[in-house]
C-alpha cells in the first residue's frame, strides 16, 4: 500500500506537536531558588573578609528636636499698677535693665484720687488723736463721763483703720513706703505713676506706645534673665523610660555650627500628650555669653544606660530599599542577605538591635561587591 508524501508530513508534524505538549505539561521537580542566598565561586572568596559578630556595652543615644525658650522662673511680665495714659517709655526692645529701673511713666487720675483719700484719712486720724487727748483731760477733771471718752476712742480707732486702708491702697497702686512718707510730709498730690522692672534682664517684649491707655491687667513689658535658658523637647512615649529628671544631657545648636553644649534635665512631664504621644522634657543650660537665644532650634541628645549589644563593622552593612542588611555566611561558598535593625553608631562599629546573634559569621569587608554579585545572578535568573 502506498502513501502520498503530502499526507505523511502532516502526520509527522502532529506527532511532534503532541510529544512537545506532553513534555511541557510534565511537572517540574526543580527546587525554588531563594533570592537572598548567593553562591560564589572559590576565586571570589579572597575579595571578602569574614568575621564573627562581636558583643559589647553600648549606651544608646536618643536624638530629638528641641527649641530654646526662656527660663520661666527667670522671666517677669510687667504691667501698670493703675489705670492711666502712658506719657513716657524709657526702654527699647532688647535693652538690658536693672531691678527697680523705671521702664515707663503714666498719668493716672486713679492714683491722685487714692492719694487724696490717704491725706484726708491722715488728717482725720490726727484730729481724732487730739480729740482723745482732750477727752482724757476732761475725764480726769470729771467734766465728761466715761461713755463720752469711750466714744472718742472709738472714733479714733475708726480713723486709724481708714488711714491703714488708704495706706494699703497706695501700696497696691505701686507707691513705695518712702513715697507715702513723702506724701504725708509734703501733702502734695501727684498723678504720675512709674512702671519699674522687677528683675535684672533684657526686655524681650514691648507691647505699648506713648499715649496709650493701659489697665492693671495689661502686660506692658516682658523682662527675662537670659543667663540661663531652657531647651524644651518632646520625647516619644516609647523612649520616655530613657529620661529622668536630674540626669545630664547634651544638645547641638545648628545656628552655632552644631556646637555641643551640656546641661541638666530639670523636668520630665508626668503625663503624655494625647495628640502627639510625647512627653515634654526641659534641660537647663548656662548662657553667660548670651549666645543661646530664645527661638533657636536645637537637637537634644539623651544618653541611656550602657547595655550589651551585638556589634559589627559599619562596612558590613548593606543599604537597600531604605532597609539595612548584612551577609551571613551559611557555608564555605553560600551567603544569605539578612535584614537587621541597627542601633547606635560609634566610630567604625554599629550596634545591632535585631536580626543577628553574637558569634554569627558575617561578611565584614566586601559586602558591597557581594551584593552586586547577588544582583547579577538574580537578573540572570
Amino acid at each position: 500500500m502506498k502513501f502520498k508524501k503530502s499526507s505523511v508530513l502532516p502526520l509527522m508534524l502532529l506527532g511532534v506537536l503532541v510529544g512537545c505538549g506532553e513534555k511541557a505539561a510534565a511537572p517540574s521537580n526543580a527546587p525554588a531558588v531563594d533570592p537572598s542566598i548567593v553562591t560564589i565561586a572559590p576565586e571570589f572568596l579572597p575579595r571578602l573578609t569574614i568575621a564573627a559578630a562581636g558583643e559589647g556595652e553600648v549606651a544608646d543615644t536618643l536624638r530629638v528636636p528641641a527649641r530654646i525658650e526662656v527660663d520661666e522662673q527667670r522671666v517677669a511680665r510687667i504691667g501698670a499698677a493703675v489705670t492711666g495714659r502712658l506719657t513716657d517709655i524709657r526702654v527699647e526692645l532688647g535693652q538690658r535693665v536693672r531691678r527697680g529701673e523705671v521702664l515707663a511713666t503714666l498719668h493716672s487720675t486713679e492714683l491722685s484720687a487714692a492719694q487724696l483719700s490717704y491725706l484726708k484719712a491722715l488728717s482725720q486720724q490726727g484730729l481724732q488723736q487730739r480729740a482723745v487727748s482732750r477727752a482724757n483731760l476732761l475725764f480726769e477733771s470729771d467734766v465728761i463721763s466715761a461713755a463720752e471718752l469711750q466714744k472718742r476712742e472709738s472714733e479714733l480707732l475708726q480713723a486709724q483703720a481708714e488711714l491703714h486702708a488708704s495706706h494699703d491702697q497706695l501700696m497696691v497702686l505701686g507707691m513705695t513706703q518712702a513715697d507715702i512718707n513723702q506724701l504725708g510730709e509734703t501733702r502734695t498730690v501727684h498723678s504720675l505713676s512709674s512702671v519699674t522692672s522687677t528683675l535684672d534682664g533684657a526686655v524681650i517684649e514691648r507691647k505699648v506706645t506713648p499715649g496709650e491707655v493701659v489697665q492693671p491687667a495689661d502686660a506692658l513689658f516682658t523682662v527675662a534673665d537670659l543667663s540661663h535658658v531652657w531647651l524644651v523637647a518632646e520625647i516619644p512615649e516609647q523612649q520616655a523610660g530613657l529620661v529622668k529628671s536630674g540626669e545630664q544631657a547634651e544638645a547641638e545648636i545648628p545656628a552655632l555650627e552644631n556646637e555641643r553644649i551640656k546641661g541638666r534635665l530639670i523636668f520630665v512631664s508626668d503625663t503624655v500628650k494625647p495628640d502627639t504621644r510625647t512627653v515634654t522634657v526641659r534641660m537647663d543650660v548656662e548662657n553667660a555669653a548670651r549666645a543661646l537665644k530664645p527661638g533657636m532650634l536645637a537637637s537634644m541628645l539623651i544618653h541611656g544606660s550602657p547595655r550589651q549589644r551585638v556589634l559589627i563593622p559599619v562596612d558590613a552593612v548593606v543599604r537597600e530599599d531604605n532597609k539595612d542588611y548584612v551577609f551571613v555566611q551559611l557555608d564555605a561558598q553560600r551567603f544569605q542577605l539578612r535584614a537587621v535593625k541597627l542601633g547606635q553608631e560609634s566610630g567604625s562599629a554599629v550596634s545591632v538591635l535585631e536580626g543577628l546573634k553574637p558569634g554569627e559569621k558575617i561578611v565584614s569587608g566586601g559586602a558591597f561587591h557581594l551584593n552586586n554579585e547577588r544582583r547579577r545572578k538574580e537578573l540572570e535568573g
